[in-house]
């Protein structure tokens, strides 16, 4: 097994720098065409259920993409798959910047969704490009890139489809991914990291089989209708196909997912942790900006435009950002699973904070940033539990599992706050519903309940063991490429 090495004169701050903002670009993509997705069947000339999948698809893809990235970058050297990632970001964004027709904005949306990859390989590698001081710090804003990402994302398409036109976007998606390509291959360091083995092509297909029929099911239960034949059975043929697979999986001596490492109980409970933390940042990210545009008229709703809604929203995503170091210092000082129940208790809190102020703009503003920094703490440590629990060999593809538990965690908040927003309507009269006020409270509700789920589950992560002596992995692997 090849022991990694970091190139005499690289820069770690460069090298995180980098990793970070190609992080937050690939992440930047999930929310992109959220504030023209009223407009995309008139823009794309298709309906608005055709229509839906320009969005849907990036999910999917991402959702396929992190761990067959995690398990390749293992096998053949992160350094390359990044790089091929940001490429893959280009390309993508680039048929997104041409297309006029709704095929090919899919086929780019696509691609954008498998740049997703870049985040657990870029989360996995840090541990190697920084020394130990810069170690846990730099895993825990990289994997915030997560949730910054899609924070910002919504702010700032929504200034540039109200200055340029709507390809626009997409434009400045090409340039940013194009520069974060250049740095990807001129300032991370190919650390000799690649292992030994082989890709499990039959594994990573049925993984791709699996999660998509699973996350069609999810994504689309509020369009269809959970009890729709198509959503269930949806959702039953992803289900079967991925126990199917996972008996597959445990036949190889050389699987995609190594799902012996995986039913470890940190590794365990910490992605079954991840699927609750993920609901709960995406369920603020689905009702404070309906909530904020909703017309004043109702008595509840804020009439805030939708370039005024992400602005509310954008200091929410810098607070992930900003509490990756805290998140650091946490884990140093109480441990990593301390630190995560820690996120999902002060994420709880937000939600509590919404549920009794939401009377201004400038109360959701304070309830959202109390939530994100409960995200940014309890998603940053994550990957040290991960990388602690995980051999080496399989750090990258077990990073991508666990990015991918979020992903799942996202895709689910999606659909119920969906659901909750339209079983409770208030008319406007001409035909005209929308959510009336017990159901944002009812969100809020759910997102608490999911983020208190999240402090049970990760109680049950066992304390790793560290014999007397011996330094934290973490040191321990930062001393190594030193």
């Amino acid at each position: 097994m090849s022991t990694p090495t970091r190139p005499a004169g690289a820069s770690p701050m460069a090298a995180v720098v980098v990793l970070c903002v190609g992080g937050l670009a690939a992440a930047l993509t999930q929310t992109l065409v959220i504030p023209i997705q009223s407009e995309l069947p008139e823009l794309l000339g298709t309906s608005a259920s055709n229509a839906a999948w320009v969005v849907t698809v990036t999910l999917l893809a991402g959702g396929v993409a992190m761990p067959v990235a995690g398990r390749i970058a293992d096998l053949v050297g992160k350094q390359r798959v990044l790089v091929a990632s940001a490429a893959i970001l280009v390309v993508g964004s680039l048929v997104c910047a041409m297309a006029d027709s709704l095929v090919p904005m899919l086929v780019g949306r696509a691609l954008q969704g498998l740049a997703m990859g870049f985040i657990p390989v870029g989360i996995s590698l840090m541990r190697e490009v920084t020394p130990p001081h810069l170690a846990a710090t730099a895993t825990a804003a990289m994997s915030a890139t997560l949730g910054v990402g899609g924070a910002i994302g919504l702010p700032l398409s929504a200034w540039i489809v109200q200055v340029g036109d709507w390809h626009a976007l997409f434009w400045v998606a090409t340039g940013l991914a194009a520069v974060i390509l250049v740095l990807t291959w001129v300032a991370i360091p190919h650390v000799h990291d690649a292992q030994p083995g082989r890709l499990d092509v039959v594994g990573a297909v049925g993984l791709a089989v699996g999660l998509v029929s699973f996350l069609v099911g999810i994504s689309k239960a509020t369009t269809w209708g959970w009890g729709d034949a198509r959503t269930i059975g949806a959702i039953v043929a992803g289900i079967v196909v991925l126990l199917a697979w996972g008996a597959y999986e445990l036949r190889q001596d050389d699987p995609l997912v190594d799902l012996r490492t995986s039913s470890r109980m940190p590794v365990l409970m910490t992605n079954i942790a991840a699927v609750a933390i993920g609901f709960g940042m995406m369920a603020q990210s689905i009702v404070v900006p309906q909530l904020l545009q909703l017309p004043e008229m109702t008595g509840y709703g804020l009439g805030q435009s939708i370039l005024a809604a992400g602005l509310w929203m954008a200091p929410a995503g810098l607070m992930m950002m900003v509490f990756a170091p805290i998140s650091s210092r946490l884990i140093t000082t109480v441990g990593a699973k301390q630190t995560l129940m820690a996120g999902a208790f002060v994420l709880g809190v937000g939600y509590l904070v919404a549920l009794f102020m939401m009377d201004a703009p400038w109360q959701l503003l304070v309830a959202s940033c109390v939530s994100s920094a409960g995200v940014g703490i309890g998603y940053a440590a994550m990957p040290t539990l991960i990388l602690d629990a995980a051999p080496a060999r399989e750090a990258a593809s077990a990073v991508g599992l666990n990015a991918l538990m979020r992903s799942m965690g996202t895709t689910i908040a999606a659909a119920v706050m969906g659901t909750i927003l339209t079983s409770r309507t208030h008319s406007l009269g001409g035909g005209v519903e929308i959510p009336a006020q017990s159901a944002f409270q009812l969100c809020f509700a759910a997102g608490a309940i999911a983020a208190f789920l999240g402090i049970a589950i990760a109680a049950f992560i066992p304390r790793r063991a560290q014999p007397a002596g011996t330094a934290p992995a973490a040191d321990r692997e930062a001393a190594e490429v030193a």
